[in-house]
């Protein structure tokens, strides 16, 4: 004989509230990082330390952040950094990156594709280069099925 299934006293967490009618975002922790900090950023770069600036910007990034003006303000301290270190230096600086690093990196190099300026396409080439030589094709899958932009 069957069991009386109509009881929903074995549940134990409410389903419906995960409902898309139902679900609301809480603001303050889904906006995520809120990047990197510009100043700190400028004077690494006014130092000459551009591998820990490049290390610091990719670090803060906001790849869970909805908030994008955080994101373009991110993007700006990002595309300063990379078009701040010469290309001599960018195998070294990719060199020293995680893979993590590396596939945030390609994200920021991909962004960066989007709002070209003088000189700064041949300059995220560079930079695509020396990344791919590192991370492979499977960094550039895992940034283009990312749903996390940053």
């Amino acid at each position: 004989m069957a069991k009386n299934t109509s009881s929903s006293a074995f549940r134990k967490i409410d389903i419906d509230q995960y409902n898309e009618d139902n679900f609301k975002e809480d603001e303050t922790e889904s906006s995520g990082p809120t990047g990197p900090d510009e100043g700190e950023i400028c004077a690494l770069l006014n130092q000459g330390r551009y591998i820990e600036a490049l290390k610091l910007v990719l670090g803060n990034a906001p790849v869970g952040s909805t908030n994008q003006q955080v994101k373009d303000n991110a993007l700006a301290i990002t595309l300063k950094v990379l078009l701040a270190i010469k290309s001599a230096q960018i195998e070294e600086a990719v060199g020293n990156l995680s893979l993590d690093d590396i596939d945030i990196l390609m994200k920021y190099i991909y962004r960066g594709f989007e709002y070209p300026s003088e000189g700064s396409s041949g300059h995220l080439l560079l930079w695509h280069e020396k990344a791919f030589n590192v991370g492979g094709s499977g960094s550039i899958v895992r940034v283009l099925s990312d749903r996390m932009r940053v």
